[in-house]
C-alpha cells in the first residue's frame, strides 16, 4: 500500500521562501510519479508540479512556473517542493499524490491514486 506524508508547510512572508517534502513508501513498481497538489477554502484542488521516478519529466502548473522547483532523491524516496517569491495567493493545504505512469508524469488530479495528509502553507505578512 503506498503511503505519503508531507511536511514542511508554515507560515511565510510575501516575497518568501518554503521547501515541501513528501516521503513515500510501497511502491511495487519502479514506475510512478509523485505530484504536488494545493487546494486553497472554497477552491478546486489544483495541480502544482510532478515527477517522474524512472525519466525524471517534471510538469508544472501555469501559476507556479519560474517560481517552484520540484526534485527528487531516490534514494531516500523522498520529493521536494522548492517554492520561491511566494505570494499570498499560494496560500492553501498542498497535497502530494502518486501516479502509475511509465514515462513522464501528467498533472491530472484524477490520475493520481494515492494521497498524503496535506500541509497548510500561508503566505501573509
Amino acid at each position: 500500500q503506498v503511503q505519503l506524508v508531507e511536511s514542511g508547510g508554515g507560515l511565510v512572508q510575501p516575497g518568501g521562501s518554503l521547501t515541501l517534502s513528501c516521503a513515500y513508501s510501497g511502491f511495487t513498481s519502479a514506475y510512478y510519479a509523485i505530484g504536488w497538489f494545493r487546494q486553497a477554502p472554497g477552491k478546486e484542488r489544483e495541480g502544482v508540479s510532478c515527477i517522474s521516478s524512472s525519466d525524471g519529466r517534471t510538469n508544472y502548473g501555469d501559476s507556479v512556473k519560474g517560481r517552484f522547483t520540484i526534485s527528487r532523491d531516490n534514494a531516500k524516496n523522498t520529493v521536494y517542493l522548492q517554492m520561491n517569491s511566494l505570494k499570498p495567493e499560494d496560500t492553501a493545504v498542498y497535497y502530494c499524490a502518486s501516479q502509475i505512469v511509465i514515462f513522464g508524469c501528467l498533472l491530472h488530479r484524477n490520475s493520481f491514486g494515492s494521497w498524503g495528509q496535506g500541509t497548510q502553507v500561508t503566505v501573509s505578512s
